[in-house]
């Protein structure tokens, strides 16, 4: 072989490499990754994996399941993902996180989003997950402080806060309980709403109506959040303050959100299943915590209900919407 030939040859194993990112570059293996009830929040997920030189057809496949973050159908989407098999399962939120674990013992499992750990029980710390399972949570400290400090701050009487939650989420259930021992610190009452399934809504909201509070607290549970639009038309609707997890939930209308970047923490999923494909051990990867919270107010939905945000508030917010 001359030195042009060794020159071609050592160049289009370089591209090769480029183009297919799995640790082992000698065979032209599609690396699989499950998805469950895909939607919008994916696209920040797909596309950090295209920047890490993933393209779709030629080193990766998604496999899509749905089942609407209800826990029976849950089970049977992880079931049918690992039966595949695929080779990453990736999960957003509590209730499929821990229909993943139930799945599967074998699988990595990248979880993303999951609000209180301890209370899921998917991992034995955050500093060594061990297992097959890592991923990021969405909670902070100081999130259930600031969540009520927030409301008050904006309206000064609020003092009956209503918690729309679900209790299939175990999160949404640890949230619950950390309000409940709050919520007196401010002075403030809470009554919690259940929906379990989109049919619970209608009933939930007659409810809220007979008994009307003064805010409404929201989660970021994936069922809850496939029917957000709903819930902010009716917010708007009755003109009742909301005060939301996520802020998408604020550019559709809501009053205001407080917590993480949802998009920053699916790019972070993203990432750990790019180190996993590369041969990196789920249980080695240690639990990634959000690094920054974010305030953001929509004036537009304040002046339709009829609430004036003080200036001062507004000040500290992070975003704005007109």
């Amino acid at each position: 072989m001359d030195r042009r030939q060794i020159i071609r040859l050592v160049g289009g194993t370089a591209a090769f490499a480029a183009a297919c990112p799995l640790g082992s570059v000698g065979a032209a293996k599609i690396a699989r990754v499950g998805i469950i009830d895909d939607g919008a929040d994916w696209d920040a997920f797909r596309q950090e994996l295209h920047e890490l030189n993933y393209i779709e057809g030629q080193n990766i496949a998604f496999e899509y399941r749905r089942a609407d973050g209800m826990p029976e159908r849950l089970a049977s989407a992880v079931r049918e993902l690992a039966q595949i098999p695929v080779d990453v399962i990736a999960v957003y939120g509590t209730p499929a996180g821990q229909a993943a674990q139930h799945a599967t013992q074998s699988i990595p499992i990248v979880f993303i989003a999951v609000g209180d750990l301890a209370a899921a029980g998917l991992v034995a710390s955050l500093a060594h997950p061990a297992g097959n399972m890592t991923g990021n949570t969405a909670l902070g400290p100081d999130i259930v402080t600031k969540r009520l400090q927030v409301p008050r701050d904006a309206i000064p009487t609020v003092s009956r806060l209503a918690l729309l939650w679900n209790p299939n989420n175990v999160s949404s259930a640890a949230l619950l309980d950390e309000l409940w021992r709050t919520t007196p610190f401010f002075g403030m009452s809470l009554t919690p709403y259940e929906a379990r399934t989109a049919d619970d809504f209608p009933k939930v909201f007659t409810a809220m109506l007979s008994n009307r509070p003064d805010a409404v607290l929201t989660t970021n549970d994936s069922m809850h959040q496939m029917h957000m639009a709903q819930v902010i038309d009716f917010l708007l609707k009755n003109r009742i303050p909301g005060m939301f997890q996520l802020r998408r939930n604020v550019v559709e209308g809501g009053l205001m959100s407080y917590g993480t970047s949802l998009p920053d923490l699916f790019r972070r999923g993203a990432r750990y299943v790019d180190k996993i494909l590369r041969g990196a051990k789920p249980g080695e990867l240690p639990i990634e915590q959000p690094i920054s919270f974010g305030l953001v107010v929509n004036l537009k939905t304040a002046r339709a209900i009829g609430v004036e945000i003080p200036a001062a508030l507004l000040a500290r917010a992070d975003e704005v919407i007109e």
